[in-house]
């Protein structure tokens, strides 16, 4: 079953949807990519498939359907294992006892002002409760620097609001919590009807530099997963196990210290990566991971892996600044964004004036030479933007 929403659904998406048969919820998006004449089920009819299905299993494009879950599958497991997951104090408390030296605290935006920054360890993150997409992350290197971060998520909390709804993005609950050292990883993975947790892809995090927060850059690579797959299942089905997870997809984003120690950043529920940037697996090894998780498939990544030694796939998201006026865009130059890279995949264009993405490149490159792709860390990519009134 499926649920697609809002931002971005991408045609391996609506493929995949269209050729699996499965039923799908009728919402504006879903009648876009697919075509009004496509067999799209009510609000009532869609709940009714999924309460009757012995076996349910549901995936969701974007977090903008949680809202949906919330008031049409209360009480089921579902809507509870995401309530879990989106929660990250919830989640934090769930997993406390393995990380027994790790520091934090679920305050509301009002106790934000009055919260001491001594109690944490610096650096330390603020970022709301309920959130997506490194939208309202502080990373707070001194106490001192405490008083203009509070005012700063009180100046964003006003501006999120109308991207996004409550359910995915929630302005009034945040998590302080210490920095989790280490490399940073996206996994995309399920949960089968066992509750064994397959994974579908790992991706790799790379950043401008340590007070980077963004999500600019990721990679993914025969060598990376060869190194991650094992102990990120190994990790993954702890986590199942304490939640009692099955028939579920996820998209995990986790940190390796340097003593190997996988720690958890966020585990989104019911989806793979955002934006469908999961694609990548496709581009990378030939997998659909929709198709994988709907018809329960595991990854054969001693065959794949042989096939694609020596080149790395990695995605750019090309980011808006908070200080350009969207409005105000006349156009991007994708032919000029895409010819950055010598063997691009593909080009995504978004919808810039709805939200702060100019859009989306997928670009393969030797894995022993990353330069193309680490050159768009901290880029000022205003430089693909014609603004209103300029030549």
């Amino acid at each position: 079953m499926f649920i697609l929403e809002d931002p971005y659904i991408s045609r391996r998406l609506a493929l995949a949807v269209a050729g699996s048969g499965a039923p799908v919820l009728d919402t504006t998006a879903a009648r876009t990519a697919l075509g009004a004449r496509f067999g799209l089920l009510s609000d009532d009819d869609f709940a009714r498939r999924y309460l009757e299905a012995e076996r349910p299993r549901l995936y969701a494009n974007s977090e903008n359907a949680i809202g949906w879950i919330a008031e049409h599958l209360l009480g089921t497991p579902l809507a509870q294992s995401v309530d879990l997951f989106k929660d990250k104090v919830r989640f934090r408390d769930l997993l406390a006892d393995l990380y027994p030296d790790y520091r934090y605290a679920g305050l509301t935006l009002e106790e934000l002002e009055g919260f001491d920054p001594t109690s944490v360890r610096v650096p330390f993150v603020v970022k709301p409760a309920v959130g997506f997409f490194s939208m309202g992350v502080h990373v707070v290197d001194s106490v001192d620097d405490w008083p203009g971060v509070v005012v700063a998520l009180r100046d964003e909390a006003s501006a999120l609001a109308s991207l996004y709804p409550h359910t995915v993005i929630g302005l009034d609950r945040f998590i302080v919590e210490e920095v989790i050292e280490g490399e940073e990883f996206a996994v995309d993975a399920y949960f089968d009807r066992e509750g064994a947790p397959v994974v579908l892809n790992v991706l790799g995090h790379l950043f401008a530099s340590a007070d980077d927060v963004s999500d600019r850059v990721y990679i993914t690579s025969a060598e990376l997963i060869e190194r991650w797959v094992e102990p990120f299942t190994t990790f993954l089905a702890e986590v199942g196990r304490r939640a009692g997870l099955r028939d579920f997809p996820v998209h995990a984003e986790l940190r390796v210290d340097p003593n190997g120690r996988v720690a958890p950043i966020e585990i989104n529920p019911m989806r793979f990566a955002g934006w469908c940037v999961t694609d990548i697996a496709f581009h990378a090894y030939g997998i659909d991971p929709y198709e994988c998780f709907m018809e329960e498939l595991v990854p054969d990544w001693t065959r794949m892996l042989e096939r694609h030694r020596g080149s790395t796939f990695g995605v750019v998201v090309a980011d808006i600044p908070a200080s350009v006026d969207r409005e105000a865009i006349e156009s991007v130059d994708y032919e000029a964004l895409e010819a950055r890279f010598s063997r691009p995949v593909e080009v995504r264009r978004t919808d810039f004036r709805r939200y702060p993405v100019l859009g989306f490149v997928f670009a393969e490159v030797p894995s022993a030479d990353l330069r193309e792709l680490r050159a768009m860390l901290g880029a000022d990519l205003t430089a693909f933007v014609r603004m209103a009134g300029t030549a």
